[in-house]
């Protein structure tokens, strides 16, 4: 099923974000917190994409698997990184034939150790040029991008961010599903913003249980997220404490799905970083409101 037909306030979905390990024995790992996931009824999983394309062929391998062999819906993320639009055109087309009915569609990080997004030969430079190509094709895929609530880290301003999001709405994407936050706020006001300027499609929040103190921070330097002073300063005190950050970061990020979910989003996203125990207790706790 095509994803936004599962995006519904009313009746809002929970949906895990995967990364396709590098080798047998982590894919072995991964395909066993599908299963420990699959008990919540997630309306949906996606696997995301290595830089340059490095993790391709298991991203297409573990979607079609996914969604084979335990029946939830799965949605490959497609990047412009290091591919042509001829190479985009395959990677599409194998995709449509393994029954795959949704993408994600985004431009990508730079790979490691390159500072700029540098376009392929005879590829897109931008996630909008990606989509705009996908719908000419009359490729049928159900169309997902990214939203940043804080703004992309290379845009000099959130109105310029928001302006680049319109344009991607504009070629043709279905749904938006936002960056990690920490901080509610950003997401309400980001949504606020983007219906302003027309932008409609349904907006789902993206949200990354706080599991590793060290982890964190990676993250947060790496996208830009902003932590909440009181949350920061207690992570701070417990940093030592393993078990203490994670049950910090489970509540925390309960609270937060639960203010969501009183006012009215369309479903959350948990970047799950192929681990089930946070995710697990902290759907299960919503499950049970």
């Amino acid at each position: 099923m095509k994803i936004r037909y599962r995006l519904n306030p009313s009746n809002p979905c929970f949906s895990f974000e995967f990364f396709p390990p590098k080798t047998d024995e982590g894919v072995a790992d991964l395909l066993r917190t599908v299963e420990e996931l699959a008990p919540l009824d997630p309306g949906f999983v996606s696997v995301t994409y290595g830089a340059g394309g490095s993790t391709r062929d298991r991203t297409l391998d573990l979607v079609t698997r996914i969604k084979k062999d335990s029946g939830i819906e799965a949605m490959a993320h497609v990047t412009c990184v290091g591919h042509s639009k001829d190479e985009l055109s395959q990677i599409l087309d194998r995709l449509g034939s393994a029954g795959i009915q949704n993408v994600l569609a985004l431009r990508g990080d730079p790979p490691q150790g390159q500072k700029q997004f540098v376009a392929a030969p005879g590829g897109f430079r931008f996630a909008s040029e990606l989509v705009a190509f996908i719908r000419e094709r009359d490729y049928p895929f159900c169309l997902g991008g990214a939203g940043y609530p804080e703004g992309h880290i290379e845009n000099p301003s959130r109105e310029v961010d928001l302006k680049n999001l319109k344009t991607k709405v504009d070629a043709g994407l279905d749904f938006v599903i936002t960056q990690l936050f920490f901080d509610n706020a950003f997401y309400f006001d980001f949504v606020e913003r983007a219906r302003r300027v027309g932008i409609n499609v349904p907006i789902v929040p993206g949200i990354m249980p706080i599991t590793n103190y060290e982890q964190l921070h990676r993250f947060v330097r790496l996208c830009g997220a902003t932590v909440p002073m009181r949350l920061s300063l207690q992570l701070d005190k417990m940093k030592d404490d393993p078990m203490a950050v994670m049950q910090l970061g489970v509540a925390h990020a309960t609270i937060q799905c639960i203010e969501l979910l009183n006012r009215g989003v369309p479903g959350i996203h948990f970047y799950t970083l192929n681990r089930s125990p946070a995710t697990r207790m902290i759907v299960s706790a919503l499950r049970a409101r």
